[in-house]
């Protein structure tokens, strides 16, 4: 597939098949994130892998939907306040580089023939102290992982999405 097929491919899966993902798509989709780009390249990001039952049921603690627990896995994507970049008005670049580096494992798992969802709606104080964090540790969102057991609609980005031109605006002079 090329990149714009990939990007069209690429739904918020809310329903998964009970087969694990094999150990090398998993891999790529972490080497993926990896080698995303980051501000100042400081990379400040911790992926936490979750494949037990007994901790899946406590990232679910974090969010109460059924069809969660579809999912074979989770990955925890969280940032390190400690490592982020801040500009110098004390902007702080973390959700900016885990957003970069969790669009390019949702893409590459797209790619493998996995699914994922970007669950940001969660209870992020129940997250932290189920997995143990520290305080500079902030999970910014929950990737659901699985074998997708239902499919998506790449024409939905034709109703679904705004048209170009409410959406780009040319500079004038």
């Amino acid at each position: 597939m090329n990149f714009l097929d990939i990007a069209k491919e690429r739904y918020s899966c809310r329903n998964y098949k009970p087969i694990q993902v094999d150990e090398d798509k998993l891999l790529k989709i972490l080497e993926a994130a990896r080698v995303a780009p980051s501000a100042v390249n400081f990379q400040p990001w911790h992926f936490i892998v979750i494949k037990t039952p007994e901790n899946l049921a406590k990232v679910g603690e974090a969010y109460h939907r059924e069809w969660l627990k579809t999912a074979p896995m989770v990955i925890i994507a969280c940032g390190d306040h400690l490592k982020s970049w801040k500009r110098s008005d004390q902007k702080d670049f973390l959700d900016i580089d885990l957003s970069i580096a969790i669009d390019h494992m949702t893409l590459q798992a797209t790619e493998l023939g996995l699914a994922t969802c970007w669950i940001c709606n969660f209870n992020p104080a129940i997250l932290k102290q189920n997995l143990s964090l520290p305080e500079n540790i902030e999970p910014i969102a929950i990737i659901p992982l699985g074998y997708p057991n239902d499919t998506s609609d790449p024409d939905r980005h034709n109703t679904k999405r705004m048209p170009m031109n409410d959406i780009v605006h040319w500079e004038k002079f």
